[in-house]
């Protein structure tokens, strides 16, 4: 069965290209601390007393452990982060901030914190709960989807 629904109508469409602006919007503002998006989210997200598994860090970023490798060692290399060995299960391993780190990421919860009030200055209430619900059940249709 063909559908006629053009791809520019579709629900995941919309979740793409809303993604996708907030995104560089986010990549543009945080370009000038020397960090990305993915980067800002990362850092905002390591627990500061208790640091955070590299798994935990890849399910936060939806990136398989190996493919975070790589943006681990780059936050290394420029003194964002330091890894240790967990002191509960010696096989992994925690992600903890420096105190660069720590400095980026204020910069990067600010305009996370900037952007949100913006985005609540210019979305009434009612309408930002109907779109968080609105979003929860999309994800949970999607977790739930088998195709026929």
């Amino acid at each position: 069965m063909r559908s006629n629904v053009k791809h520019q109508e579709t629900i995941d469409y919309f979740l793409k290209i809303v993604w996708q602006t907030v995104a560089n919007r986010y990549n543009q503002l945080v370009t000038e601390f020397g960090i990305t998006q993915s980067i800002g989210y990362l850092l905002i997200n390591i627990d500061e007393q208790e640091g955070t598994t590299v798994s935990q860090a890849a399910a936060l970023l939806g990136l398989k452990s190996t493919s975070l490798s790589r943006m681990l060692n780059q936050l290394e290399k420029t003194g964002l982060i330091y890894r240790e060995s967990n002191q509960g299960d010696k096989r992994s391993v925690k992600i903890y901030l420096t105190a660069l780190g720590k400095e980026k990421r204020q910069m990067a919860r600010a305009v996370v914190k900037q952007f949100n009030n913006y985005l609540n200055e210019h979305i009434k209430e009612a309408d930002k709960e109907y779109l968080v619900e609105m979003l929860k059940k999309i994800n949970q249709l999607t977790l739930n989807f088998k195709p026929e």
